[in-house]
């Protein structure tokens, strides 16, 4: 029977990936700390989340010029820790739930991506997953020795081959090529390892690789491109493909073509799972929702969005009078997420829309349209769109950390396993099980 997935969205920052949830008078200010961690890892576990996930920019938003110092002051994810060491507190806190996180194709080489989650797999016994994203932003290009972001398709046209270089290395060591055998003196079979010898445009990659496979065989690949280029490179590599539509007629739609895109390319369909991004608020009542709702929309700050949509389209929106339209020539210089910039020109209706427009549309720096009601109420919109379909599961984010996913897992997570949608416990040992994805072969 088909069960949701749950997915909970973080980051190793001092907000949630609502920019201003630092400020909520039950948020933890204690980020820096391991307990933090740990405790959400408890939290998500307790509620047979599939998989706690780590979002990550490499750089911190500011306005072109380098004035950072709205950031800072108005704690704009200005902190942004490594996410794989912040997981490993939730890792070690709990057993079952898998732990992903972001790294970059644009910036690494390979043969370090493939190592570090490799080895991040077993020490979590088959529990890794790894977020694939082409790193879209200036400000990250300026900290990795580049003057701006590499342009739009070419950054996925090094990802795909990057994809090659980081399965083929995990897939040179076959399953049993370790032996460890005392007795003979024989450590591993040799014939059962090999060297990849990548020679491409991006990447020369020979190997040996140095980390035998895992229980799960090697880590998840997730991804969330959107953009006509990033589908198709989704279609190709992503195992579980996190999506964002509020509209649930829009997200059917987009299910239906990605898992024809998944099945153009020869890959079972069924085993690309597919998770909608959502921010439920939850309470006894519909009422004591509507206020948490209330206090959650009080706490952005316009600093909030101008840095943010900055920062996503690497265009300087500090700069301008907030109810003045761009020119054509402004709207083609966004150069980051351009399906943000295509979704404000469609649903404004504007041809140069404003920056108002920008916020209005996006609500980037706002906690995006949220679900909000009683545990019945939400269960009821969950169950709408996993039925429908128009996903396979969900990426909870939050708005308070950790009460966002305390509330959740207290009045939501019952409702959907009384329904029979979500499992009441887990299914195996390792994320493919749980995720009901194959088991990928390493060599023979």
């Amino acid at each position: 029977m088909r069960e949701m997935i749950l997915v909970g969205f973080l980051q190793a920052q001092n907000c949630s990936n609502f920019a201003g949830s630092w400020r909520h008078p039950e948020s933890r200010a204690d980020f820096a700390s391991p307990d933090f961690y740990a405790h959400i890892g408890k939290v998500l576990e307790a509620g047979k989340f599939h998989l706690a996930f780590f979002d990550d920019r490499l750089g911190m938003p500011e306005f072109h010029g380098g004035d950072f110092t709205e950031a800072v002051a108005n704690g704009i994810r200005c902190v942004k820790m490594d996410p794989i060491a912040c997981l490993m507190p939730i890792a070690m806190s709990t057993s079952r739930m898998g732990v992903g996180a972001t790294y970059s194709t644009t910036y690494y080489q390979p043969f370090h991506v493939a190592r570090l989650f490799q080895t991040l797999d077993l020490m979590t016994k088959g529990r890794a997953a790894w977020n694939v994203v082409t790193s879209m932003n200036d400000v990250e290009a300026r900290n990795m020795g580049l003057d701006q972001a590499i342009e739009h398709d070419a950054r996925y046209d090094r990802a795909d081959e990057f994809l090659e270089v980081v399965t083929g290395h995990w897939n040179t060591w076959a399953d049993d090529a370790l032996l460890v055998d005392k007795s003979t003196g024989q450590f591993a079979d040799p014939n059962k390892v090999q060297r990849l010898d990548h020679v491409g445009k991006h990447f020369r990659s020979r190997g040996p690789f140095t980390v035998p496979r895992t229980p799960q065989g090697h880590p998840v690949v997730i991804q969330a491109g959107q953009s006509g280029r990033g589908r198709a490179f989704a279609a190709r590599w992503g195992e579980l493909i996190f999506t964002s539509n509020p509209h649930i007629n829009a997200a059917r739609a987009n299910y239906l073509s990605l898992k024809q895109d998944c099945a153009d390319n020869g890959r079972n369909p069924d085993y690309m799972k597919l998770a909608a991004l959502c921010h439920p608020i939850v309470a006894e009542t519909r009422a004591e929702a509507e206020d948490k709702f209330e206090l959650i929309e009080r706490l952005p700050v316009e600093a909030d969005s101008l840095m943010l949509l900055s920062e996503a389209l690497n265009f300087d929106f500090g700069s301008r009078p907030i109810d003045e339209p761009f020119s054509d020539e402004e709207l083609a210089g966004m150069t980051g997420t351009q399906t943000t910039r295509d979704r404000v020109l469609a649903e404004s209706g504007k041809k140069n829309p404003t920056t108002q427009d920008f916020i209005d549309v996006t609500r980037r720096g706002k906690l995006p349209p949220p679900w909000i009601g009683s545990a019945k109420e939400v269960a009821d919109i969950f169950e709408e769109w996993f039925m429908s379909p128009a996903c396979d599961g969900f990426v909870v984010g939050a708005g308070c950390v950790p009460g966002s996913y305390e509330d959740f897992v207290k009045f939501v997570v019952p409702e959907l396993q009384k329904r029979g949608l979500l499992h009441d416990d887990y299914r195996g040992a390792t994320l493919r099980d749980n995720l009901g994805l194959p088991r990928p072969c390493g060599r023979s």
